[in-house]
């Protein structure tokens, strides 16, 4: 867990770096160049990745290093080369992967989680401009406060989940699915509370910087459940959950801009409900139906091997 959720915090990491950014761009120069910048950024790194990665080196200094400390963090590495998924199947069990409810599990957490995480990606500086009042400066610091705590959150609770499962003797799933817990229902709870601050500003940033960083214990939870219930296929499986998850991206945030055309405080608690229960949903089918247990379509054997 503590591996996985360090591979995943750049997300959160890039989001606070940006946001204040994006707000002092925005005052000293033109809107138009936060495009730019950082579309510019996105194709230099695409070009530092593509001549400086190499992933047979980085399996051969990582196995030396972690494979006795970190085996699992080897499996999830391994598991994003193809060669390696297919090395013990001769094909992809598509059926009974698709038909499995754990799968399905994660597919819903994944997909009622960035209900709320894209929506406030995209329209928390509209929310803090409109119904707080700050201005571009204070927008773009304010905006990034809340994927702060969030990034610390997912450092933490990794090195708790493992802590709980190797030393307290927690089983996979009960950790999963508590974490999934706290990281759904903890940010519905405040999201919900920040709609009904009025003028108290302060409160306001409060309830949502800890909703958002209350999300980062999801990381610990549904996120890396890939990996519990199908080592092998854990790079099929979360393309399979992040196609679903991308689809709030593009709806959430148009949902939420038609519901807020006047920017009324009445409007915007509309919004944080609707993602509040797209969240306690998500946690509450993830809790009945999770795993931590390797599904028996993932076991090796279970079609003949391949040639």
């Amino acid at each position: 867990s503590t591996l996985f959720c360090f591979l995943l915090v750049g997300a959160q990491l890039g989001t606070v770096v940006s946001l204040p950014l994006s707000g002092l761009i925005c005052y000293y120069m033109n809107w138009v160049y936060v495009f730019y910048i950082f579309g510019a950024l996105g194709v230099l790194w695409w070009f530092f990745w593509m001549f400086l990665v190499n992933l047979v080196s980085i399996k051969n200094t990582v196995f030396n290093k972690c494979s006795y400390q970190h085996p699992d963090f080897l499996l999830f590495l391994f598991s994003l080369s193809p060669a390696c998924q297919l090395s013990t199947q001769k094909s992809v069990p598509w059926r009974p992967m698709l038909v499995s409810l754990p799968l399905w599990a994660i597919v819903v957490a994944h997909f009622s989680y960035n209900w709320t995480f894209y929506t406030l990606l995209t329209l928390l500086p509209t929310y803090m401009k409109e119904i707080l009042r700050f201005d571009a400066q204070e927008n773009g610091f304010l905006s990034a406060l809340p994927y702060f705590g969030c990034w610390l959150c997912i450092i933490l609770s990794g090195q708790i989940a493992d802590y709980l499962r190797e030393k307290q003797n927690f089983s996979t799933v009960c950790v999963r699915k508590c974490f999934t817990l706290i990281g759904m229902v903890g940010p519905a709870v405040f999201l919900v509370a920040a709609g009904f601050t009025g003028c108290n500003y302060a409160l306001a940033v409060a309830f949502v910087t800890i909703s958002t960083t209350l999300g980062g214990f999801c990381t610990s939870g549904y996120s890396i459940n890939h990996l519990d219930i199908a080592p092998s296929y854990a790079g099929i499986l979360l393309g399979i959950t992040n196609s679903f998850a991308t689809i709030p991206g593009m709806v959430g945030p148009v949902i939420a801009k038609n519901l807020t055309h006047n920017n009324t405080v009445g409007e915007w608690q509309m919004v944080f409900y609707i993602a509040a229960s797209i969240n306690l949903f998500g946690a509450i089918f993830f809790a009945l139906f999770a795993s931590g247990e390797v599904q028996d379509w993932a076991v090796s054997g279970y079609h003949l091997p391949r040639n």
